[in-house]
Parts: C-alpha cells; structure tokens; sequence
C-alpha cells in the first residue's frame, strides 16, 4: 500500500494505480475534474497513462454545472 495526500487528507491506495483508476474508485468522472499533481496539472489525456507513487499530493477540483 502507498501513501498519498488528496486534498490534504491522507489516503492509502494499493501499489499499482493508475490516475484514472484512483478518480473511478473515488466514484469521480474523470471527464468532470481538474487534478493538479505535486503541483503540476495533470493534462487530462495522461490521467490513464499516469501511475501514482509513494508521497503524492493531489488536489482535485470538481466542475458543477449551473446556469
């Protein structure tokens, strides 16, 4: 297990994830939210391709529609 920060709460997630993963298991869409990733965004056609390691800080913030 591996530990990260999200939104500034530590998490636990298993060795392998990929950024896409870690958003369904969190029950997010990834189409709808914005990560930034040790302070970088995260351009959203690499969130597959995108592996999470041992210290990571995300920040995720998600859309909301509204008119």
């Amino acid at each position: 297990m591996l530990a990260i920060t999200v939104n500034g709460d530590t998490k636990r997630i298993p060795d392998t994830v990929s950024l896409a993963d870690f958003l369904i298991d969190l029950g997010l869409d990834p189409k709808k939210v914005a990560i930034e990733r040790n302070l970088e965004i995260v351009p959203k056609s690499t969130y597959a391709c995108v592996d999470l390691v041992e210290g990571d800080t995300l920040e995720i913030v998600h859309f909301i529609g509204g008119g």
